[in-house]
């Protein structure tokens, strides 16, 4: 307290002998207020009207008249508040308390000149941390982001904070009030800068802990396609993001992702897993469609010819797509009756259209096998009687094992000569006594048209002498010569078979 004040109240403090009367009216021309508040007021004043301040007051509206806003301090200090500085907010009512602080003095009026502007600021200054959740108004914007006023406080928020995805325009924030949090205070500087993405992302935590123990496996949920990577989609089922791998995104095989899903699309997905330790979730789009492989017994009946198109080629055989996610498989030995084949890309390449014959279909384990070969003629139908038992034919020879040799008889048909059946010599190796491309001279052993084998020898060919062809050139060589002296009319002389019997 300043001397000049401390004798202002001496003059006032009460003597020994002052009576009571002087004491009554003393007291009452004071209104309640002790010497030493009164003292106090006045300093404060004088403080304000030099600009020193008071820090943060607080007081409580007494009235509210036009643009002027009437705060009691406390005692007989009283000052007036711009209304103007609730632009952004309700007008106090009359009785509530408000936070100001003390810009100056009007002696005229004897009022204390208040601001709340700078009281909040006095406040949030004191206040503001890192890590604290504030509100504020954007109040502009700018290449780098947001500029926004928090209680006063001009801050800025950088514009890969505003949002957890990419942000294009920034003129839509304007005017808004965000919630967001303090990332960094420099008080000396008066910089404050702030996030909305880190509590956005904090939201998004707590949801997909919501969402996580809600989730249950074998459940349909809806979603949104967020992200595609070669691999399979990332998709958010609210607040959580699962994976729908490639596999199974359709019955049919897919290449490409993005032939499936958008990004931004809408779909219907089940969960088919939850690891709730490591936080992902696998899902499944083919799993909410219908199954391509019901009633394929009734579509795809044993022995029908169809047609398909030829997705694989494998070392066994050649996958063929009969209907979007069904696919059936053309072995390596159903593939010709002609030629043995290598490789299937010697009859058929991918994307190529084929007929084939439905061999078998197994539902159980969705696997339909196929046969080129058996769409046309079949070789073998017949052989039985074509070579039968006994029979002398020519046939190429067309592969060559250790024990014996295969020769074919016709086109599709293979017979088997074994080593023992190649001479009546002995045979060391096979290789020695024929070749690949060799044609020969052998006899049918034996036919099983059902199992697709035919027995053959030639060693036995050698002994079967053709009767038919023996007497037609019996005949010729008798007709070239002439006739001896009595022999016209006479017959040739009846040979005997070779041993073995007669073809």
């Amino acid at each position: 307290m300043s001397e000049q004040n401390e004798n202002k109240l001496n003059l006032f403090r009460p003597k020994d002998n002052l009576d009571a009367a002087l004491q009554r009216e003393l007291d009452e021309a004071l209104g309640g207020m002790s010497l030493d508040q009164i003292i106090d007021t006045e300093e404060a004043a004088e403080k304000g009207a030099r600009g020193t301040g008071q820090g943060v007051r607080k007081g409580r509206v007494v009235a509210i008249q036009g643009d002027d806003i009437f705060v009691d301090l406390g005692g007989r200090s009283e000052g007036v508040l711009p209304a103007a500085q609730f632009a952004e907010e309700p007008l106090p009512e009359v009785g509530q308390i408000v936070e100001v602080t003390i810009e100056g003095y009007d002696q005229a009026d004897g009022l204390l000149v208040l601001s709340r502007q700078g009281a909040v600021m006095a406040a949030a200054w004191e206040t503001i941390e890192e890590g604290q959740v504030v509100e504020g108004r954007v109040t502009g914007e700018n290449k780098g982001g947001l500029e926004m006023d928090i209680q006063g406080i001009r801050a800025f928020m950088p514009i890969s904070q505003i949002e957890m995805f990419r942000v294009e325009g920034l003129k839509d924030y304007v005017n808004q009030r965000l919630r967001c949090q303090v990332t960094e205070v420099d008080r000396a500087e008066k910089n404050v800068i702030v996030s909305r993405r880190a509590l956005l992302e904090v939201e998004a935590e707590e949801k997909r802990d919501e969402m996580f123990n809600s989730l249950v496996e074998g459940k349909t949920v809806t979603g949104v396609v967020r992200s595609i990577m070669p691999y399979g989609a990332f998709v958010d089922i609210g607040g959580a993001d699962g994976l729908l791998h490639v596999r199974d995104m359709s019955h049919a095989r897919v290449e490409d992702p993005h032939e499936v899903v958008k990004e931004g699309q809408k779909i219907e997905v089940m969960i088919l897993k939850i690891d709730r330790e490591a936080r992902k979730i696998g899902l499944g789009l083919k799993q909410v469609m219908p199954d391509p492989w019901a009633g394929a017994e009734t579509k795809w009946p044993v022995n029908e010819v169809v047609a398909g198109r030829v997705t694989r080629l494998a070392d066994f055989g050649a996958f063929l797509e009969l209907t979007p996610g069904v696919e059936g498989l053309i072995p390596i030995s159903e593939m010709s009756f002609a030629k043995r084949i290598k490789h299937p890309s010697e009859v058929c390449n991918v994307g190529d259209v084929v007929k084939v014959r439905v061999m078998n279909v197994d539902t159980e384990k969705k696997r339909i096998s196929l046969s080129i070969k058996r769409v046309g003629d079949d070789p073998w139908t017949g052989a039985s009687v074509r070579w039968a038992e006994g029979t002398v034919t020519t046939g190429v020879v067309t592969r060559i094992a250790d024990f014996g040799a295969f020769v074919e008889l016709a086109s599709g048909v293979e017979g088997m000569v074994h080593v023992s059946e190649i001479s009546t010599e002995r045979v060391r190796s096979v290789g020695e006594a024929l070749q690949v491309g060799q044609a020969v001279k052998v006899k049918v052993l034996a036919v099983d048209e059902t199992a697709r084998r035919i027995g053959l020898s030639i060693k036995q060919a050698d002994d079967v002498v053709d009767y038919a062809s023996y007497m037609n050139t019996a005949d010729r060589e008798a007709a070239s010569q002439p006739a001896a002296e009595g022999s016209k009319g006479k017959k040739p002389p009846k040979q005997k078979p070779r041993k073995g019997g007669l073809d």
